[in-house]
């Protein structure tokens, strides 16, 4: 066979949509439009109070480069969402391209979505490029984490070298109340052992919340705070907006959750994270 000749043959790359958008009926948040395409999966537990979990899955098993992922997400007026992961969601090496993980979420007046997917593990030449999204109407309440493993360590693994884009964009009525882009990109070993950047920790993660509350909530998170290591929160008002925004960086996943946990519970009015993360 003339391999010249030969049809060149794309390797097989995984997709998935998921859209969910929430309502309130009886005095509870309830399904008003579910969607799914491709890998992406929505699974929702049954909660016995007046608010609604959704489970994300993507059911390829994990993602590299070309792969894509867009999760679009729609919470109605009055309701409560929470919103998490199966899993930890794996980025395997990349050979070609980026895999391009793309989150929209909406939240309406007089309501409360919490994005909490469980941590995103990056494997040594890995290559994600990531985007949160966000467009809140004015009474609405917004927490955030994601979280980040270089590797994971207990298994001997660590990120040498690869690429992590992550841009997050917060609106409030259409108005820019946060923006961050991060990258880290070609020597991430040499990069992450930079005192600036991690010194050396290889698990980390940004929380960001918004509510009528904020300025309540901050004594006691700076309490749970002020004897970790590598952990520090701001409290930030801007054009009559508030907002905390949290830094963390830990020697491993299990240290780093030891921390998130107790913050996000504080955060959640004491309600813990959701029990797909323990399980």
């Amino acid at each position: 066979m003339n391999m010249s000749n030969a049809a060149i043959i794309a390797p097989q790359r995984a997709f998935g949509k998921g859209r969910l958008v929430a309502k309130v009926a009886v005095g509870q948040t309830r399904v008003a439009e579910l969607y799914q395409e491709g890998c992406a999966k929505i699974r929702l537990p049954k909660t016995f109070d007046t608010s609604m979990e959704a489970v994300l899955i993507n059911s390829s098993g994990g993602l590299t480069g070309g792969d894509r992922m867009l999760w679009e997400i729609e919470a109605g007026a009055a309701t409560e969402l929470t919103v998490t992961t199966q899993a930890c969601e794996k980025i395997y090496k990349a050979s070609a391209g980026t895999v391009d993980v793309t989150t929209r979420i909406d939240v309406a007046a007089g309501a409360r979505v919490d994005w909490l997917p469980q941590e995103t593990i990056l494997f040594d030449r890995a290559s994600l490029t990531r985007s949160l999204d966000v467009e809140l109407e004015d009474g609405a309440t917004f927490l955030a984490v994601e979280a980040v493993l270089l590797g994971r360590k207990a298994m001997g693994e660590a990120m040498q070298t690869g690429l992590l884009r992550d841009r997050w964009r917060i609106r409030v009525g259409g108005r820019l109340l946060h923006a961050e882009n991060l990258t880290f990109a070609d020597d991430i070993a040499a990069l992450v052992a930079r005192t600036a950047v991690l010194g050396g920790s290889v698990a980390f993660a940004t929380l960001f919340y918004t509510g009528p509350d904020c300025e309540l909530l901050l004594p006691r998170l700076r309490a749970l705070l002020e004897t970790q290591v590598g952990a520090g929160v701001s409290h930030i008002k801007l054009g009559g907006r508030d907002k905390l925004v949290a830094r963390f960086a830990a020697a491993d996943g299990f240290s780093l959750r030891k921390i998130l946990i107790p913050v996000i519970s504080h955060l959640r009015k004491q309600e813990t994270v959701p029990k797909v993360w323990v399980l």
